[in-house]
């Protein structure tokens, strides 16, 4: 680095970073973070476009050129990019000099069901893997996956940092969390995700859909246009099963402060993580005092305690769903305790600052070592 306090940093990522999606958001608050110490940070968004074409981009010339030439320190990527990266990365590693580092949310294959689809996709991951020369994991449960996928993976540099806590303005007293938790009517419940959790909102409409009308409402934040676009055919059929259209309300990608104020009158947020990403959404739901629910099988287990500071419950199954839901609607004490429970475990949390502070230091050290085996003629 001719300024050893500045990186230049190329970041290659899956589409845009202003979506709804928990992969992107701690990408954009990282690529936040770095701006802000200064730090050249170039974003590479790769046009989405399903598996295939993803695989297309390891043959792409251009992009290949354009990565060749690039005068960076250090290379971060996605780890959802791995399609289009599982082999342009081998290449790229025998022309280039700067390290790569692969930011993980989650081993993708293991979300596969289909036998041959899942080795196929498993063996894509590990030949990208194998490329990286350091990862960056937003929970121990991505670092451990990781680390059984490759052959060396538990001698390969990582470091784990949870999304953050503080993003969001504004804040909710215990007060205005007990005056929320017993306040008559339906039970407000907050789904947060995005088109690839459309499963997970199928499953709790299907839920909701057991449990009397006027005694629950359901408010959709996601970054799909659901009111003409792909989510809302999907979800067309159960919507269908009893007229309850009345009862859901789509909110598209809301801002930061409209945001706010979904959370503050919101009691429940169902927050899917059976794809094993540990979102962010799942902490600021916990600050605002909401009682949250997520998965058995997601990084959720990290910072919730089933019972205590929210609920855990098999993936994509209506029938627990429904009876969870229920349970809280009739018991206000036992909603009240989850939320301050909730809000008092996100206050032990780290906050972006701490993940993002520690993730700065760790690059800056993998950039260092990298130019300390460098040719002395290279800069």
């Amino acid at each position: 680095m001719q300024n050893s306090l500045i990186m230049r940093i190329g970041l290659i990522v899956n589409g845009r970073l202003n979506t709804v999606s928990s992969g992107h958001l701690y990408d954009a608050q990282l690529v936040d973070y770095l701006y802000a110490a200064g730090d050249e940070v170039d974003v590479i968004s790769l046009a989405e476009g399903g598996f295939t074409r993803g695989i297309q981009h390891n043959f792409n010339r251009v992009f290949f050129n354009n990565l060749r030439r690039a005068n960076f320190d250090l290379l971060l990527q996605d780890a959802h990019a791995y399609p289009s990266l599982f082999w342009l990365n081998h290449k790229l590693r025998q022309t280039s000099s700067y390290p790569i580092v692969s930011i993980v949310h989650t081993v993708q294959h293991e979300a596969t069901w289909r036998p041959w689809l899942k080795f196929g996709r498993r063996y894509l991951e590990q030949r990208y893997f194998a490329t990286a020369d350091a990862l960056i994991c937003s929970s121990q449960m991505a670092r451990v996956a990781v680390e059984k996928l490759i052959e060396d993976g538990d001698k390969r540099p990582s470091m784990v940092a949870y999304p953050g806590s503080d993003r969001l303005p504004g804040a909710i007293s215990e007060h205005e969390i007990v005056s929320r938790a017993q306040k008559p009517g339906p039970l407000r419940v907050l789904f947060v995700g995005g088109y690839e959790q459309r499963q997970a909102l199928f499953s709790l409409v299907s839920a909701l859909n057991y449990l009397p009308l006027p005694h629950w409402r359901l408010e959709v934040v996601s970054d799909f246009m659901v009111e003409t676009g792909t989510l809302r055919r999907w979800l067309q059929p159960v919507l269908e099963m009893v007229d309850i259209r009345q009862n859901v309300t789509f909110c598209g990608t809301p801002t930061d402060e409209a945001l706010v104020e979904i959370y503050q009158r919101n009691q429940v947020a169902v927050i899917p993580d059976g794809d094993g990403i540990l979102g962010a959404a799942l902490v600021e739901a916990m600050g605002f005092g909401l009682a949250v629910i997520g998965t058995t099988r997601g990084a959720s287990i990290e910072i919730i305690k089933h019972g205590r500071h929210g609920l855990r419950l098999s993936p994509n199954n209506s029938i627990p769903m429904a009876k969870h839901l229920a349970l809280l609607m009739q018991n206000r004490r036992l909603l009240l305790r989850l939320g301050l429970e909730a809000q008092q475990r996100s206050q032990t949390h780290p906050t972006w600052h701490e993940s993002m502070s520690a993730v700065r230091d760790f690059l800056r050290e993998v950039v260092a070592k990298n130019h300390s085996y460098a040719p002395a003629d290279w800069e």
